[in-house]
C-alpha cells in the first residue's frame, strides 16, 4: 500500500543519536509514515543502528541536498516533509501535516524550538519563525513539508552544497496559483542547539545572518559553503 506521508531524513556520521531521532518516530510509522533515512557515506555506526528503526536506509552522494531528492525518489508518497537527523516532530505531526495538506497547502514548515542551555536560544528560534512569517522563507530546521507533485515540479532541492532550503523555498513561492503560499504552522519542531553552542550562540547568529545576505546578493553557494566551514 502506498503510504500518504513519507518523512526523508538526510544523515551522515549521525551514530550517536540516530537511534533516539528515529524511536521519536515509531508512532508515526505505526500509523502508516514512511521513514527513509538517506545516508551520505557515514564512517561511523549510522547505517546499522538505523536500519532496524526506518522503512528504508539508502545510500546517496553526500551532500543534504543529493541525499533529500534520493530519498524523495525512493518513496511513492504523494505528501513529503524532509527532517533532520538533530530535529524531532511534534508528536501528533501526521496529523497537523494532513490536515494543512487536505485544506489546499502545497507545501510549508513548523515553527521551531531549539533544545539546548543557552538562554539566548528561545530568542534565535522567536526571530527565526518571525522572519520566516515575514518572508515566507522556511529552513530545513523548521522541517519543510511539501506535495510530491510540486516538489517533482520544480526537480527537487538544487544541487548545491548550501542553502538549499532557501533556494527550494524561493522557487515554490514563486510558482503561481496559490500553490506557492506556505502553510505555517505553529505547533513546534524541536532542532538541536548543538551547532548554536559548538560554535557560540552570537557568532553563529552573526555568521547564518552575514551568508544569507551575501546569498541575496548573489554569491555562490560553494564560496557561502566554504566560509560556513
Amino acid at each position: 500500500m502506498t503510504p500518504r506521508l513519507a518523512v526523508v531524513m538526510p544523515v551522515l556520521d549521525e551514530a550517536a543519536g540516530i537511534e533516539a531521532t528515529l524511536a521519536a518516530l515509531a508512532p508515526l510509522r505505526a500509523r502508516g509514515v514512511e521513514v527513509v533515512v538517506v545516508d551520505g557515506g557515514s564512517r561511523d555506526d549510522t547505517v546499522r543502528r538505523a536500519s532496524a528503526l526506518a522503512d528504508r536506509v539508502i545510500a546517496a552522494s553526500r551532500g543534504r541536498a543529493r541525499q533529500m531528492n534520493a530519498g524523495a525518489a525512493a518513496t511513492t508518497a504523494p505528501r513529503l516533509v524532509f527532517l533532520h537527523a538533530d530535529t524531532r516532530l511534534p508528536v501528533d505531526a501526521d496529523r497537523l501535516l494532513h490536515g494543512a495538506f487536505d485544506t489546499g497547502a502545497a507545501w510549508g514548515r513548523f515553527d521551531v524550538r531549539i533544545d539546548g542551555s543557552h538562554p539566548a536560544l528561545r530568542l534565535v528560534a522567536a526571530l527565526m519563525n518571525l522572519r520566516s512569517r515575514l518572508t515566507g522563507i522556511a529552513t530545513g530546521d523548521q522541517a519543510i513539508f511539501v506535495r510530491r507533485d510540486v516538489f517533482d515540479r520544480l526537480g527537487g532541492f538544487p544541487d548545491q552544497p548550501l542553502m538549499e532550503d532557501v533556494e527550494l523555498c524561493r522557487r515554490l513561492k514563486a510558482l503561481g496559483g496559490g500553490v506557492g503560499r506556505p502553510a505555517f504552522l505553529r505547533e513546534r519542531a524541536l532542532t538541536s542547539g548543538r551547532r548554536w553552542e559548538q560554535r557560540g550562540v552570537w557568532r553563529t547568529i552573526v555568521l547564518m545572518w552575514r551568508l544569507r545576505w551575501r546569498y541575496w546578493r548573489g554569491e555562490s553557494p560553494q564560496a557561502l559553503a566554504e566560509a560556513y566551514r
